[in-house]
C-alpha cells in the first residue's frame, strides 16, 4: 500500500487565489466556519502579524 502525505503552506488560502487571481497579494486569511476563527492565513497576513485562531473581530482592522 503506498501512502502519502503532503504538507502544503498556506494551502486553503492558495485555493481561495486559484479561484480568485484578484487575490494575488492582498493578506488573506480563512475563517472557520462556526465562530470565525482563522484557520489559516496567507503570507501577506502573516506579515501583518495576524495569528492562527484569532477571532475575525479582532484581525478585521489588520486587513
Amino acid at each position: 500500500m503506498l501512502r502519502a502525505l503532503a504538507d502544503c503552506n498556506n494551502f486553503f488560502a492558495s485555493c481561495e487565489r486559484a479561484l480568485n487571481p484578484a487575490l494575488q497579494g492582498v493578506p488573506i486569511v480563512v475563517l472557520s466556519n462556526n465562530d470565525g476563527c482563522v484557520v489559516a492565513r496567507s503570507s501577506e497576513a502573516k506579515a501583518l502579524g495576524i495569528p492562527m485562531g484569532a477571532p475575525f473581530f479582532q484581525v478585521r482592522r489588520l486587513c
